[in-house]
């Protein structure tokens, strides 16, 4: 059936464990930002341009504690209004009454795919406007190196390890890529598989499609409905499955990490050498900040996909389904799948919560370095801040793997 593929969505799209991609990113933006100030704040034009990314970011963090604020609040008028008044009208036989409340709910997801929409421009621009200082910094630092007389040559060990871990890095992306291939076409199977034993009636089957696509992670949901022994065995075989592999995922995750901090480490060896020669260190950091801005921007991509296939949902039940809520033969389905939803959105919804503390905390909590001049530390007190992010930036968990699978597995 045309529509009931069209509802389909793939494993790129959102899911509800955001936040355990969240966290790690801005997290590293904050930590990266305050290596780059520590290495050029003893220059000031170079601490001029980074000062001013850092504030940018901070303000953009704010916005996106906003926009998730936002998304909650559509979340839980889903639970509170929407999805009673739906029940209300199967069981009172009142179509219009579902009619009107789907409208409204559709206003409030556009406004969110708005407001996502601007959110997602703003972090297109910041990592443009980090791209052009990175270049300025780069030419002050050729400047200056057109005038010394010379350069260091002992760091050649330096660059031979900085060398073999870069190799261990890109082999762990290797098998990193492998996995997250492997773990979307095992949530396809998955998919299918409940998509085929699901019992419905010949006459209700897609119209209960269309009401169940209003339940953002349906595996769950259909699952439920499924009446075969061998069929919830063969579902439940392969939830743990995908649940193996998210493992997998995890600890090549926290494996890529663990080299990268590495990488950072030996990076900062080489710019202390020329810190301490006064010559501009080569900006390695601001591309890695620009890497999780990117990251973060994807989950905002992903999340404005998200409403707008739960906007065109929710406008297939309008046109296509409510008319049927009359009809006897399927109250008890329709009433089922709504309590699902409410049940799934409810525990969704605070998933926005956790997504805005975290903006919340690393705006407000993250850059207080701002305030300490870096060409003022001694040579003592600048080590000191130093270990101190390098600690922090060891200790930063960067995926749990501990998904639930109904959560893996995106909306049809």
């Amino acid at each position: 059936m045309a529509q009931s593929k069209e509802l389909v969505s793939t494993n790129e799209e959102w899911n509800p464990v955001f936040t355990e991609e969240l966290l790690p990113c801005s997290q590293k933006v904050s930590l990266l930002y305050h290596l780059s100030y520590l290495c050029l704040g003893k220059f000031s034009n170079c601490e001029r341009l980074l000062r001013m990314r850092v504030l940018e970011t901070q303000l953009l963090f704010v916005s996106s504690e906003a926009v998730l604020l936002k998304c909650l609040g559509t979340s839980q008028n889903l639970v509170s209004a929407l999805f009673p008044m739906l029940k209300l009208a199967v069981e009172k036989d009142k179509p219009e009454i579902a009619k009107n409340y789907l409208e409204k709910a559709r206003t409030w997801i556009e406004e969110n795919i708005q407001e996502v929409n601007r959110i997602i421009e703003r972090y297109d621009l910041l990592n443009k406007n980090l791209a052009l200082s990175t270049l300025d910094i780069n030419a002050e630092k050729t400047e200056m190196e057109k005038k010394s007389a010379q350069l260091l040559q002992e760091n050649e060990e330096i660059k031979k390890t900085l060398k073999t871990l870069e190799e261990m890095l890109e082999e762990t992306n290797e098998k990193l890529t492998e996995t997250e291939k492997t773990i979307g076409d095992k949530n396809l199977e998955l998919q299918n598989l409940v998509k085929h034993f699901v019992s419905f009636s010949k006459q209700g089957h897609k119209r209960f499609e269309q009401l169940s696509a209003s339940v953002p992670f349906t595996i769950e949901c259909s699952s439920a409905l499924a009446t075969s022994p061998g069929a919830v065995e063969k579902i439940n075989t392969l939830q743990s499955e995908v649940n193996r592999l998210a493992s997998e995922k995890a600890t090549l995750s926290q494996k890529q990490w663990d080299i990268q901090v590495q990488i950072t480490d030996w990076q900062m060896k080489l710019a202390k050498q020329k810190i301490d020669q006064d010559s501009i260190p080569d900006e390695v950091h601001l591309g890695k900040v620009q890497h999780n801005l990117s990251l973060m921007q994807q989950i905002f991509n992903k999340l404005g996909k998200f409403w707008e296939k739960v906007h065109k949902n929710l406008g297939i039940i309008k046109d296509k389904t409510v008319e049927d809520f009359v009809d006897p033969d399927l109250k008890e389905g329709f009433l089922m799948i709504i309590e699902k939803a409410l049940e799934i959105w409810g525990r969704f919804g605070g998933s926005f919560g956790k997504g805005a503390q975290i903006f919340r905390a690393q705006s407000r909590d993250a850059y207080h370095y701002l305030e300490i001049d870096p060409s003022s530390l001694s040579e003592e007190e600048w080590q000191k801040e130093y270990d101190s992010v390098k600690n922090q930036l060891r200790e930063i968990k960067v995926f749990s793997g501990e998904y639930d699978s109904n959560q893996i597995t995106q909306a049809e």
